[in-house]
C-alpha cells in the first residue's frame, strides 16, 4: 500500500506546528524539524484575534483556544499619568468581529498544536537545510543530521532570519530593524487588579494584561539603537517606565531580572515576489515579519497555514491568497508603529488628542485598527460564525 505524500516542515514554532496540524489532518505524511533542543518556545504570550480562532476551527481547537480568553470588562489606551485615551470592551471587540480576543502563553498554544501530532512527527535538534526546492517532475530535498529527505512538499516556518527564504530568493534585502525593542514578562503579580491597557508615551509604549491562569503579561517598546542591552534589564525597565501609572509600578517591582525578555524588532520592509517555489512554501515571519504593533504575527502564521493546507496542491494559488493580504497588514503595522512611538512631543499630543476625539465619535481605536484584519474567515469549514459567534460544526 502507498504511504501518503510527505510534508517536511522546517521550523516548530507556532507556524509551523499549525501547519503540520493541518496537512496531517489533510491525510499528509508529516515530518517536523526544529532546531532548537525542545517545542519549548522563546517568548512569553500571544495575543489571538479572531481571524486565528477561525483558522484553528478548522483544526478542532478553536473553542479550546477561545475558553482561555481572560478578558472580559473595559480596556483601552492610556497615557503616562494614567488618563484613558481610548476606552473599548471584551463585548464590543465580539460583537464587532464575531469573536474574543484571546491571550494566552505560547507555550500553551504550541502544547495544543502539537497534541493534533502523531506521536514522533516533531523532530528536535534538527538543523535542516535546504538543498533543491524541487519542481513538477522532482521531489525537493533537505539535509538533517540523520541524512537528506525528499519530500512532496517543504514548508519553511524558519523565523525571520529564514535560510530558506535566502536560498529561494537571494536578491531579497532581507529584514530591516524596525528602529525599537522590547521587553517581555509574565509574572504572578499579587493584590493587582486592573483592566488591561495599552500606555504610549513618547518613543514608549507599555502594556499590561491579565492572563486566565492569574499571571499577568507585561511588555514594553522603546526607540533604541540596534543592538543596545543593559547589565539589568529590569533596572532599565524601571528606569524608562518607573513612574508610569499603576499598575506598572507594582508589574515591575514583582519582576525579577530573569523574568525580562528582550529583542529587537525587525520586519520585511520589500515584500517578497512569492510565498513559494519549487515544491517550497514559506509562512509566518519567514514569509512577512512584520512590527508587533497590531499584534498580529502569529495570528498570519496560523492564517497561512490552513491557507497552505486548503492550497497544497496548487502552491502558486497559496502565494495569491496570501500576499496581498499580508503585505497590506504589514504595512499597516508599520504605520501604526510610526504613530505609537513617535519621540515628538507635539505629535505625541496631537496624536492623544485624536485617539480621544475619534474615540468619543466611534469604536475604540483598537478595534478599529483590527476593521479588515479580524474578520478574515478561512477558505474552508468549519469556522466561527461572524453573526453570532458560534461555531460552524
Amino acid at each position: 500500500m502507498a504511504q501518503p505524500p510527505r510534508v517536511i516542515v522546517i521550523g516548530g514554532g507556532i507556524g509551523g506546528l499549525t501547519a503540520a496540524a493541518a496537512l496531517h489532518l489533510s491525510g499528509r505524511r508529516v515530518t517536523v524539524l526544529e532546531r532548537a533542543r525542545s517545542l519549548e518556545p522563546v517568548g512569553a504570550a500571544i495575543s489571538l484575534s479572531p481571524n486565528a480562532l477561525r483558522a484553528l476551527d478548522v483544526l478542532g481547537i478553536g473553542d479550546e483556544i477561545r475558553d482561555l480568553a481572560a478578558w472580559s470588562g473595559d480596556g483601552g489606551l492610556r497615557t503616562p499619568r494614567g488618563r484613558w485615551l481610548s476606552r473599548s470592551s471584551a463585548a464590543a471587540a465580539a460583537e464587532r468581529f464575531g469573536g474574543p480576543l484571546v491571550l494566552l502563553h505560547r507555550a500553551t498554544l504550541v502544547n495544543s498544536l502539537a497534541a493534533l501530532l502523531p506521536p514522533d512527527t516533531v523532530r528536535t535538534a534538527a538543523e535542516t537545510t535546504l538543498l533543491d526546492p524541487g519542481d513538477t517532475r522532482r521531489p525537493a530535498r533537505v539535509r538533517t543530521p540523520d541524512g537528506e529527505l525528499e519530500a512532496d512538499l517543504v514548508v519553511a516556518a524558519d523565523g525571520i532570519r529564514s535560510a530558506v527564504r535566502r536560498a529561494l530568493f537571494p536578491d531579497h534585502p532581507g529584514a530591516v530593524y524596525s528602529g525599537f525593542t522590547t521587553w517581555r514578562v509574565v509574572i504572578p503579580v499579587p493584590g493587582t487588579e486592573f483592566a488591561p491597557h495599552e500606555t504610549w508615551g513618547r518613543g514608549r509604549i507599555w502594556g499590561t494584561h491579565p492572563l486566565k491562569d492569574g499571571r499577568v503579561y507585561a511588555y514594553a517598546a522603546a526607540l533604541a539603537p540596534a543592538g543596545e542591552r543593559a547589565a539589568d534589564e529590569r533596572a532599565e525597565l524601571v528606569r524608562r517606565y518607573g513612574d508610569w501609572h499603576d499598575p506598572i509600578p507594582a508589574v515591575l517591582a514583582a519582576t525579577r531580572p530573569v523574568d525580562v525578555l528582550r529583542h529587537d524588532v525587525h520586519h520585511l520592509a520589500e515584500p517578497l515576489p512569492a510565498f513559494h517555489r519549487g515544491r517550497v512554501a514559506l509562512l509566518g515571519d519567514a514569509a512577512h515579519a512584520m512590527p508587533p504593533t497590531l499584534g498580529q504575527g502569529g495570528n498570519l502564521a496560523i492564517e497561512d497555514a490552513v491557507v497552505l493546507a486548503h492550497h497544497q496542491a496548487d502552491l502558486p494559488a497559496y502565494s495569491a491568497a496570501r500576499l496581498p493580504r499580508t503585505s497590506a497588514v504589514a504595512r499597516q503595522a508599520v504605520r501604526v508603529a510610526r504613530l505609537n512611538m513617535t519621540p515628538n512631543r507635539a505629535l505625541a499630543a496631537v496624536r492623544d488628542t485624536a485617539i480621544t476625539a475619534l474615540s468619543l465619535a466611534g469604536p475604540a481605536l483598537v478595534l478599529r485598527g483590527l476593521d479588515g484584519i479580524a474578520d478574515w474567515r478561512p477558505p474552508q469549514r468549519p469556522y466561527a460564525s461572524v453573526l453570532s459567534g458560534a461555531g460552524e460544526r
